[in-house]
């Protein structure tokens, strides 16, 4: 019985983990499905960041404090609903493209 507990409780936890490649699906009109585009012909190329450095760049325009190339209130929108979790998540993914 605690081995069943124990597998529910992991795929549970599993499922509720976020999902990189999902989170990115709203970033690909943007920024390309491999990262590779300036996004609206103005952001740097974000292919090739590693996970650190986007995810520094999300929590910044989460928090509003970063307004690179007037992408601020944009960037803001786009990644208001997105937790910790999920940040860390499309970040791991966006530093995985080629």
């Amino acid at each position: 019985m605690k081995k069943v507990a124990l597998t529910l409780l992991v795929a549970s936890v599993s499922l509720m983990a976020a999902d990189g490649a999902a989170l990115y699906k709203k970033c690909v009109t943007c920024h390309g499905p491999n990262a590779e585009k300036k996004a609206l012909g103005k952001s740097q190329v974000i292919q090739g960041w590693d996970a650190a450095t986007t995810e520094a760049a999300l929590n910044e325009y989460k928090a509003g404090t970063r307004n690179v190339y007037g992408m601020g209130a944009l960037m803001k929108g786009q990644v208001a609903q997105y937790s910790e979790a999920d940040i860390k998540a499309v970040s791991a993914y966006i530093a995985g493209l080629k």
